[in-house]
């Protein structure tokens, strides 16, 4: 079967992360998947993607090219993948 993405563009998107993935046993890897959908499933996580994808859309309506781009909601723009990390090299210390 088909993926939904290859469906609609065609082709497999390739991640544009330098990080790998990580190497977790199966008990471990379950209980991040878990931790990451409750995470995905917050409000504020709903609200933000939802901006995201309407800002993206209208963006390329207009012709922009965003491609390794994200938006990011702290700066109120389409930032590099790279640089949209959070608290901006500080670490999660702020």
């Amino acid at each position: 079967m088909m993926s939904r993405r290859k469906r609609m563009h065609g082709k497999k998107r390739r991640s544009c992360s330098p990080l790998k993935k990580q190497s977790l046993s199966p008990t471990a890897a379950k209980a991040k998947a878990q931790r990451d959908l409750a995470y995905a499933k917050t409000d504020d996580r709903k609200k933000k993607k939802a901006e995201n994808q309407r800002l993206r859309r209208a963006a390329l309506k207009k012709g922009a090219d965003l491609s390794g781009k994200d938006y990011d909601h702290t700066k109120g723009k389409f930032v590099s993948v790279r640089a949209n990390r959070g608290e901006y090299g500080k670490g999660t210390r702020t």
